[in-house]
Parts: structure tokens; sequence; C-alpha cells
């Protein structure tokens, strides 16, 4: 049986409530999608600043995972938080950025999506986009959230891949539909990625490394297509296969 590698997961916090008090939660989606797939996923906790920790809990990874989740602080790429910026998880945002550049320093395999993608152009010394509505006004709709009515698998606009890229070859096609439930995007983007993927109005909707590294991120939820497009799931399967394969 192949040795099923080790991805961790991050989390996002849950704040105190009456009834509850404060947690570390992440969608359940995530991980039923990578245990399929032949992941042992590890769910990791948010322990800002306990950098030791956070890097003994590193070093037994052999890929990382970036979900999607809530905005990231602005003051992460050196902005100020405009009023359109929704709510930020600082302790997510610190942990992160720390797997991130941990990772793409030893070659670790990422594999990031919506929320994750963004992160990961932060990390690397990129911009995002506080509120695309307010900031490219010729944008299509990006915020297609099942709060406003929108399935979470349904198909929101097609997305360009670059011909010959990692993503294009995976996903066996050079124009893909996807689902949507962002507001915020990538702004500038940041060696080492490259722009692979865009939508009609030319945000940015999917990045890799230009080196050999596996390092995917899209801003789509693939996890919530992968029954309705079988293409999704070999995003998840080349992840888990890079990191079967990964030596420090």
């Amino acid at each position: 049986m192949p040795e099923r590698p080790i991805i961790g997961v991050t989390t996002q916090t849950l704040e105190s409530r009456p009834d509850l008090p404060r947690c570390w939660v992440m969608s359940q989606r995530y991980v039923q999608v990578l245990t399929a797939v032949g992941a042992i996923p590890w769910v990791i906790p948010l322990l800002q600043p306990d950098e030791a920790t956070m890097r003994a809990i590193y070093e037994r990874v052999a890929g990382v995972f970036f979900p999607g989740g809530v905005d990231i602080d602005p003051a992460t790429y050196g902005e100020a938080a405009a009023p359109v910026c929704g709510r930020t998880d600082p302790a997510r945002d610190w942990t992160e950025l720390r797997l991130a550049r941990w990772a793409i320093a030893d070659h670790k395999p990422i594999f990031a999506v919506c929320r994750g993608v963004q992160l990961l152009n932060v990390a690397v010394g990129g911009t995002l986009y506080q509120d695309i509505a307010s900031q490219v006004p010729a944008a299509i709709k990006h915020d297609n959230f099942p709060s406003g009515g929108h399935g979470r698998d349904e198909l929101s606009h097609d997305v360009r891949l670059t011909p010959g890229s990692r993503l294009a070859r995976l996903l066996e096609t050079e124009t893909l539909a996807v689902n949507s439930m962002h507001h915020q995007g990538i702004a500038r983007l940041a060696p080492p990625l490259e722009a692979v993927a865009v939508s009609a109005d030319g945000l940015i909707e999917g990045v890799e490394s230009g080196n050999d590294q596996f390092v995917v991120g899209v801003q789509w939820h693939p996890e919530d297509l992968v029954d309705r497009d079988p293409r999704m799931r070999s995003l998840f399967s080349a992840f888990i296969a890079a990191a079967r394969s990964f030596r420090p």
C-alpha cells in the first residue's frame, strides 16, 4: 500500500461565545477530500507566538494545505485596513505566513485555495485587493457566497489557463468553469509565483511556482466541485503524490 503522507491543514479562530470558549475550526470538507485521495490530514492549531511548537509541527508534515476563510490583515502586506476589509484572524495570518515561507524555502509541496492563494502571494511579498468590487470597478462578480443564496458548487464564471502550465496539464483544459466565493484577490503578484489562470476581467485565479516545486494555488473552491467535475480531484491527487515523494 502506498505511503500516506501527512498533510498539514490550517485552522481559523472561532471567537468565544457564552456557551463555548475560543476554538480553532475548519471545514470538514477539506479533510474529507484530502483523506479520499490518500492523505493523513493533520489539523494545525494557531499557536501564536509559540514558533518552536509550530516549527515542530511543520517538520512532521510532508505538505501544507492552505484553505479558505476570513480576510487577510492588510498590515501583512503594508497597507492600512479600509472599511471594505472584512473580519481578520491575526493568529491565522501569523501561523500561515510562517508555514508558507518555511515550505517555500524547503521546497515542500503546497496547495492553496481561495484565501489560501492570497496568503501564499502575501507570504512571498505580494499584495491584495481588499475588496474587488470597490477597487476594480470593471470586475465581474466574484463574491457569490452561500449567504447570498448561492450554492457552494455553483459555477459562477470561466477562467482561462495558461497552455502548458502545471494547472492546465492537471485539469486537461485551457478553459474551466469555477465556483467563486471571495471578495479579496491578488493585486500585485510576487515571484516566484506565476499567474497561470485568469478570469475574464483579468483577475488572477490561479498561480504556481516558476520552479519544479509543487506550489499550486487556485482562487476557487475545488473541494466543493470534485463530485460534479472529476478533474478537480486531480489537483488534490497531484498534491498528495508530490507530498508522498517529498524528501527534505
